[in-house]
């Protein structure tokens, strides 16, 4: 690494004076990885070598973009939610066919979000108790389950472990890639059940309003935990008009991963510029409440350092040289 400038009391600026050739992944084209992704280029090339080229890469941002990374196929990958990568550490789940020990991070950028089930009031149910009962025929929309799509991966473990058998009781799936297509099912009425993230999207709050948000049960939560690591987590009183706070699944955070085998000062200038340099990722969002943004800003660089996998020991030697709080 080259020289490094030093602000009071923070982590000192990198400065890679040699020429850098990255490749990273992000979304499918115009999401939020696809936005990290464009920071994290923009500030890593003005501290690199004049000739420096980074390329991003059209990416699912789910298992995919884990195993790019971890194949070596690309440098820097992101992929949510963070929790879910850890299984490819030792192989559980989708990875037991392929895993990849030299997984690191690089850090997290926040994204508060949920997956929730949710089905039409019209059904007269409000817990998984009452569905197993009734049996309705769901037309129930969600992504599609490849191995791939972390959302059709989650919506078909929930509802397998809590008892949903929807062709089973004469229902049908209505499986898309991306959570807009989803969405559309259920305000438009093709769909009474919907099993979904991305619940700041403004679609949720009108689906709230004809729809009931079902509590996970905590042995179907207890489960995915211990088979894959998943963690439960809370939706808070009123974030959907007239419900109050429930259990769910926890599908937070965008994870920055590469392998062990990042040169150092690469790693380490990429937590850099994550934690200090967030006032340009926020700015891109501070026109929404950040309850209700696709990054939950304001962005705290020891959180973002607080990641499901190992750190990068570059990336960790920022995260550890934070001034305490």
């Amino acid at each position: 690494m080259g020289p490094t400038t030093v602000s009071a009391g923070r982590p000192a600026e990198p400065k890679i004076e040699r020429s850098l050739t990255l490749h990273l992944r992000g979304d499918w084209g115009t999401a939020n990885l696809h936005r990290v992704c464009g920071w994290i280029a923009q500030e890593l090339a003005d501290r690199c070598g004049p000739h420096t080229r980074i390329a991003t890469w059209n990416s699912r941002g789910f298992s995919d973009a884990v195993r790019a990374v971890g194949r070596g196929e690309v440098q820097v990958a992101l992929t949510t939610p963070a929790a879910f990568a850890a299984a490819a550490l030792d192989g559980r789940g989708v990875y037991a066919d392929e895993f990849f020990p030299d997984l690191r991070a690089l850090g997290v950028v926040p994204q508060r979000d949920r997956l929730v089930v949710a089905v039409h009031k019209d059904l007269g149910v409000t817990t998984f108790a009452e569905l197993r009962r009734s049996k309705p025929a769901l037309r129930l929309a969600t992504s599609v389950h490849d191995g791939v799509n972390h959302v059709g991966l989650a919506a078909h473990e929930l509802l397998t472990r809590a008892g949903v058998d929807v062709a089973g009781w004469g229902g049908e799936l209505l499986e898309d890639e991306r959570p807009f297509e989803s969405l559309d099912h259920a305000t438009q009425g093709r769909a009474n059940a919907i099993v979904h993230e991305a619940i700041m999207l403004p679609a949720w709050q009108e689906i709230g309003r004809h729809f009931t948000f079902l509590e996970v049960e905590d042995d179907v939560l207890d489960s995915l935990h211990a088979d894959f690591g998943w963690p439960a987590a809370v939706v808070d009183d009123e974030y959907f008009p007239g419900r109050a706070a429930f259990r769910t699944l926890d599908f937070s955070d965008f994870l920055v991963c590469a392998r062990a085998d990042l040169a150092e000062d690469v790693a380490y200038a990429i937590a850099w510029l994550l934690g200090e340099t967030r006032h340009i990722i926020e700015g891109q969002y501070r026109h929404l409440a950040p309850e209700r943004s696709p990054v939950t800003y304001p962005l705290d660089p020891v959180t973002m350092g607080r990641t499901p996998i190992p750190l990068h020991p570059g990336a960790a030697r920022y995260y550890d040289a934070l001034p305490a709080a």
